[in-house]
């Protein structure tokens, strides 16, 4: 196990501030905050470790900053099977598929130029982070069909967690048997590209006890050649009323994943021919298994004054990667993170309070060999990997107006990464050991006015610092040989300023927003037609601003005299990434995301039926490459959903996609210069999926 590491004055001020907490665990008065929407869905009361749904709501919209709630019975009656699925009606959040369940999600621009997998933004399952003790992360277990709501919390706004990552923190949270739509629930569905799904879900109350279980199998051939993908996906957990006033749950994951990859291609192949799969994706049987289990703990303790959290964690997670060599991972995660949050009046003024610690790390074995048609040839590296990460954190919004507060906090971290080849392979002439510790304080600061009930206006400044993962840190200099590169932490300043709330018939959801950045963490592709990783470095000043908007109004009601609605909606996600007087590259844009992505839905409902097309529309492309060069063109998708519910618990649906087969680049890697490159160096394109329609059949009982 690797050693924590740290300043000793941060874990001593940690607990003894938790020790100040009163011990006395019995039920406080507290006071309700002005929300903006407190109907919930169906699902039950909640519990002392996972609220109600309409409560996690309530707690998300007491947030200084910009946030965002999916409820999981919006996507319940539509194919959800990746996460841009679930987010990609959330204003902000740029979600978008490459293959499988594979896809690029950033927020603010986090990991902006990033080609694979997740950086500089931290993913949790029900408050319990997901990521690895060096922050990096994947998607692939995230199971749709496992939800019951997502909390989204942007930039510094996740400080609440812990988390002040440029990007913010995602959490997905799991039903209980309190807060699940139905005791039970079994699910089937399928479509294009020979795909087919089961699920099913079950839960159960008894006395002091509940208890939830949720099983997901898909297997599809994919749109592309080398797609095909099978998952295995269990979610469980079991809580257990300990005395008035106490609680724990347990939660246990097994999550199975087969995934062939089909490359990337250059621009013209992928535009005309977006079924190919790369020549080297084919030669060397690409793919990625993985094997991950996961199991964690939250106990919830009620006090004189509020509530503390204690979580625990630990995750196994097992990779066999075939790429541009076989990446042969095993390694464990794990960690403890008590958090205290209560109310209370100082002078006469009501003031909430919210204190943590994150004390987490883990290790990992890091083999590679030569990709010899998908088997393992001549080892070429044996490495270990140890991250360890000590965190505290504390928000207050103190209100000095009814109607107004003052929020203030931090976060003080120590993180440590330790990289250490243990060499004795020929012709390895790579870095045999490094050790770097990243420090800082990240600060908050904001204000929040609610007028009304349902309007809030809100304005902060928070910066953040993300620290490099070892995909950052450890990098490839050709097919054999690795070097640890002592990157720089990223560090930035956020101002956002912004507004949601309801009147009348519309509702909306603004944000604008700015980040100065220094020592930006960008990557470019260094070799696209072999598929080796991404190299990355430290852009001095970089700036992120942007828009983000989502408006909805209720064009009319009660049209046929049966009590149907047709609603608009439009979400819009501006972004201007760019370099800031860069030697290399000037002021151009950072090569990643378009600018601009919006999504129209127009949606009909009447009783048991609902439709709702769509159009998802990118007036204009992705730049591919950090000078500028080369841009992929904009487009247009359009879509159908509709569903029908029948008497009792069974419900019929249909999403219909990309209705004209329109051809579009999905997403990219990004390079520095594609002018120099040359065709065989801007390999780096994934086609977008052609027409797809799936339907499926969803019971509750």
């Amino acid at each position: 196990m690797p050693r924590l590491r740290g300043r000793p004055a941060l874990p001593a001020l940690l607990c003894s501030t938790l020790l100040l907490l009163p011990a006395r665990a019995e039920e406080a008065a507290t006071l309700a905050l002005p929300q903006i929407d407190v109907a919930g869905p169906p699902g039950g009361r909640g519990s002392l470790t996972v609220p109600s749904v309409a409560e996690e709501r309530r707690i998300l919209n007491q947030t200084v900053g910009s946030v965002a709630f999916v409820d999981a019975e919006s996507f319940q009656n539509r194919y959800a099977n990746t996460l841009r699925d679930v987010l990609k009606d959330t204003p902000g959040v740029y979600v978008q598929e490459r293959y499988g369940q594979e896809l690029r999600l950033s927020v603010r621009g986090s990991g902006v130029a990033r080609g694979f997998h997740l950086r500089g933004l931290e993913l949790l399952q029900d408050g319990i982070p997901l990521n690895l003790a060096d922050g990096s992360g994947d998607f692939y277990q995230i199971d749709p069909l496992a939800l019951r709501a997502v909390e989204v919390y942007k930039g510094g706004n996740a400080l609440a967690f812990g988390a002040t990552t440029l990007g913010g923190a995602v959490n997905f949270v799991t039903p209980t048997a309190y807060t699940a739509l139905a005791p039970n629930i079994l699910r089937i569905d399928g479509g294009s590209f020979n795909t087919v799904r089961e699920n099913f879900q079950v839960s159960r109350i008894s006395g002091p006890v509940d208890v939830l279980l949720n099983g997901t199998l898909t297997n599809s051939d994919g749109y592309r050649l080398h797609e095909a993908q099978a998952t295995r996906n269990f979610n469980a957990n079991l809580g257990y009323q300990l005395a008035p006033g106490v609680e724990t749950r347990f939660y246990a994951g097994v999550y199975l994943t087969d995934q062939k990859l089909p490359g990337t291609l250059g621009l013209l192949d992928a535009l005309n021919n977006p079924r190919l799969a790369s020549p080297s994706a084919l030669s060397g049987n690409q793919s990625r298994k993985v094997e991950t289990e996961r199991i964690a703990n939250r106990t919830s303790f009620v006090l004189d004054v509020g509530k503390l959290d204690v979580d625990s964690w630990a995750i196994h997670k097992s990779l066999y990667h075939p790429i541009f060599q076989v990446i042969d991972q095993d390694g464990w995660t794990y960690g403890v993170a008590p958090h205290w949050a209560g109310t209370f009046e100082v002078g006469g003024f009501r003031n909430e309070t919210l204190l943590g610690l994150r004390a987490y790390a883990g290790q990992n074995s890091a083999l590679q060999f030569v990709n010899v048609a998908g088997q393992r040839g001549a080892q070429t590296r044996n490495t270990l990997q140890s991250a360890s990460n000590l965190e505290a954190y504390g928000e207050n919004r103190f209100w000095f107006l009814p109607e107004v507060a003052l929020m203030t906090g931090a976060k003080l971290f120590s993180a440590n990464r330790t990289y250490s080849d243990k060499g004795g392979l020929p012709g390895n002439l790579g870095t045999q050991f490094a050790d770097r510790t990243y420090e800082g304080v990240n600060p908050k600061l904001g204000l929040l006015w609610q007028p009304l009930p349902e309007l809030q206006v809100f304005g902060d400044v928070t910066r953040s610092r993300d620290v490099p993962d070892f995909s950052d840190l450890v990098q490839s200099t050709n097919l054999t040989n690795t070097t640890f590169v002592p990157l720089q932490a990223q560090r930035a300043w956020t101002l956002e300023a912004g507004t949601r709330g309801r009147i009348d018939r519309l509702s909306f959801d603004v944000t604008l927003y700015r980040s100065e950045i220094r020592d930006e963490l960008i990557n470019f592709s260094t070799n696209a037609a072999l598929g080796i990783p991404a190299a990355t470095f430290n852009a001095p000043r970089t700036r992120h601003q942007g828009v983000e908007a989502a408006v909805a109004v209720e064009l009319a009601h009660d049209l046929t005299g049966a009590g149907d609605s047709l609603t608009l909606a439009q979400i819009w996600t501006h972004n201007d990434f760019r370099f800031v007087n860069d030697p290399q590259f000037g002021n151009g844009q950072i090569a990643g995301i378009p600018r601009d992505v919006l999504r129209t839905t127009l949606s009909y409902a009447r009783g048991p039926l609902a439709v709702a097309p769509a159009l998802d529309w990118v007036p204009q492309g992705a730049f591919a490459d950090h000078a500028n060069t080369l841009r992929v063109p904009g487009y247009a998708l359009l879509g159908v959903q509709a569903s029908y519910a029948f008497d009792p618990g069974v419900t019929l649906f249909v999403d219909a996609r990309n209705l004209t087969d329109a051809r579009y680049i999905s997403d990219l890697s990004a390079v520095t210069n594609a002018a120099l490159l040359g065709r065989a160096g801007t390999q780096v394109f994934y086609p977008g999926n052609g027409r797809s329609v799936f339907a499926g059949l969803r019971g509750t009982f």
